[in-house]
C-alpha cells in the first residue's frame, strides 16, 4: 500500500513538473501570436503587390496612413486591395479581431506593418525590436511594448 502511495506521488509531481514546463498558457498565446504574424506578412505582401500593379498605395501617391488595421478608414484601403484580387474577397472574416492587433504606417512608396506580440518567444525574437511606427527601438527585444515588424 505504501509502494502505490509513493508511486502515486511520484507521477504526480511529474505531471506538476511537466504542466509547469509546457505552460499551455505559453502556447496559446504563442499559436495566436503566430496567426497574426501571418496576417501581418499577407496584409504587407498584398499592398506591396497592389503597388506593382497601380503604382502607388491604396491611400494614394500624395497621402498617407498609420493607424490600426480595424479602423474604418483602413478597411476602405484594404477593400481597395481585396478588389484586385491580391486579397481573398471573405479576407475580413478570416482575419477577425486580428486585425484590432496590427499597426499599420504608410506613405506614398513605404510600408510597414507590426503587431505587439504576447508570447515570450515572439518578444525574444529578433525581429521585435520596432515601435508601433517601424522605427527601431534600442530596448528591444524582450520588452511588452516592442512590436514585431514587416518593413
Amino acid at each position: 500500500m505504501i509502494e502505490l502511495l509513493i508511486v502515486i506521488a511520484l507521477l504526480g509531481a511529474l505531471a506538476v513538473g511537466l504542466l509547469a514546463a509546457l505552460d499551455p498558457f505559453e502556447q496559446l498565446k504563442k499559436g495566436t501570436d503566430t496567426g497574426i504574424r501571418n496576417t501581418v506578412s499577407e496584409i504587407h505582401g498584398s499592398f506591396i503587390r497592389y503597388y506593382a500593379i497601380k503604382n502607388e498605395m491604396p491611400w494614394g501617391v500624395s497621402g498617407a496612413y498609420a493607424g490600426l488595421a480595424s479602423s474604418t478608414g483602413f478597411s476602405t484601403f484594404l477593400s481597395a486591395v481585396i478588389g484586385t484580387g491580391e486579397l481573398k474577397s471573405d479576407f475580413f472574416s478570416l482575419a477577425g479581431t486580428q486585425l484590432e492587433r496590427i499597426y499599420v504606417n504608410g506613405t506614398s512608396d513605404t510600408l510597414t506593418v507590426c503587431f505587439n506580440p504576447q508570447s515570450k518567444s515572439f518578444r525574444s525574437d529578433l525581429n521585435s525590436k520596432y515601435t508601433a511606427d517601424g522605427s527601431a527601438d534600442a530596448t528591444c527585444p524582450n520588452q511588452a511594448s516592442c512590436y514585431w515588424c514587416v518593413k
